[in-house]
């Protein structure tokens, strides 16, 4: 069977920056169907070099290089940036996340590129935007998930704020700048149109895009969100609550009528039949015998119980799950969540992307690969350069 054509196939995206958030973005591209050349200083990316390493390449690597065509170029060097400033004449779109300003010294910003290219799409991530008077401050997601005001409602009343385990910030972030790259592509497909735009990013901005209803709360009532543990903020019940097998489930039983079918199930018919708790704003005032009802029920029955016996009545309830516990789940293997990569010869299991397009869906065509491992086929078939000149940038340096 022929695999159907993705959307962005016929695109290319040239990806500039390191790390994670312009990465990622490169990643979502390339995985429906757009030409993604990384362009990589001599040394790599240094995610390239983070946590399980094999074979001199980072696991995560593998993830987050799928389907990109890796190029080095030494953008220190004039030969460098001149090549570079050459890819970026032929591209659909460029996705930089440098500091603000550098690209603009290189000589490749958007208003230097505009007259070279003005169908480009120019993405810019960065932790604060490109103005406003932090512009110019370093930016990394665990600071501008503080900023953003993730941080502060995270974690439990009068202790330190949590930061998830995972650079969320970035990954957030690379989300935002995808979907303002295909709004932009958009735009520029309409007959009246033909332009590029730029689509400036910020981490704190996708952070703070995940408030829900904190701003309006504040200004027309004058309430501070704040932290609230593993519960809800004025919806009640929705708690995780630990199970007599050491296991933890999270339940969710703040609809009217899925609250009595919840604490009927508990054994606690008198809660689910009170009039004061009929409601949420009833519930809200007695959270804490509620949480202690439910508490108390699920110390005393394994998790296996407790999540059998909501699921007969319809009250949603799940397990908290490890990557162990994904890896083996039938509705993960149903889904399709995991895809296979050869590495030398050996399997690896990399996450595939969402979200899931029924006619044009996204697929791994390789995994992340070696360093410089397109240089060739992309100096010589896009930038149209002979032996000669491409051993000369070798020994130079420029091409590592």
């Amino acid at each position: 069977m022929s695999q159907s054509e993705r959307p962005l196939e016929g695109l290319r995206v040239i990806e500039m920056g390191q790390l994670l958030a312009g990465p990622f973005t490169g990643t979502i591209l390339a995985y429906f169907g757009a030409e993604v050349i990384k362009v990589e200083p001599p040394g790599g990316d240094p995610i390239r070099g983070w946590r399980e390493v094999r074979d001199g390449t980072s696991l995560w690597y593998r993830s987050l290089g799928r389907n990109k065509k890796s190029v080095t170029l030494d953008l220190k060097t004039e030969q460098g940036r001149a090549l570079a400033l050459r890819l970026l004449e032929t591209a659909d779109v460029v996705v930089e996340n440098f500091r603000p300003g550098l690209m603009e010294s290189w000589g490749m910003g958007p208003e230097q590129l505009k007259e070279r290219n003005p169908g480009l799409v120019y993405a810019r991530i960065s932790g604060y935007g490109q103005t406003g008077p932090y512009s110019i401050k370093p930016g990394y997601a665990s600071v501008t998930e503080g900023f953003g005001g993730f941080r502060y409602i995270n974690g439990e009343p009068d202790k330190a704020p949590v930061r998830p385990n995972i650079s969320m910030g970035d990954t957030v972030a690379a989300i935002h700048a995808a979907l303002g790259i295909a709004l932009a592509l958009i735009q520029r497909a309409r007959p009246d149109s033909g332009k590029g735009q730029v689509v400036d990013v910020a981490l704190y901005e996708s952070v703070f895009n995940l408030m829900e209803g904190i701003v309006p709360e504040y200004d027309g009532a004058g309430v501070v969100r704040e932290p609230s543990g593993t519960t809800v903020t004025g919806i009640v019940p929705t708690n995780t609550y630990r199970c007599d097998d050491g296991k933890y489930v999270v339940i969710g039983g703040n609809g009217d009528s899925i609250f009595k079918r919840l604490m009927a199930a508990a054994g606690r018919s008198d809660m689910a039949e009170d009039p004061a708790m009929a409601n949420n704003a009833g519930r809200i005032i007695h959270e804490a015998a509620i949480d202690e009802a439910l508490g108390a029920w699920c110390a005393s029955h394994s998790s296996v119980h407790i999540i059998n016996t909501l699921e007969e009545v319809r009250v949603p309830v799940g397990p908290i799950y490890s990557v162990a516990d994904m890896m083996v789940d039938p509705q993960y293997q149903a889904r399709g969540l995991f895809e296979s990569v050869e590495i030398d010869g050996k399997p690896l299991k990399i996450p595939a992307i969402m979200p899931r397009l029924d006619a044009s869906p996204g697929r791994t065509d390789w995994p992340g690969l070696a360093i410089g491992s397109h240089n060739d086929e992309v100096l010589r078939g896009v930038l149209g350069l002979d032996d000669e000149q491409i051993g000369q940038l070798r020994a130079a340096g420029v091409i590592g």
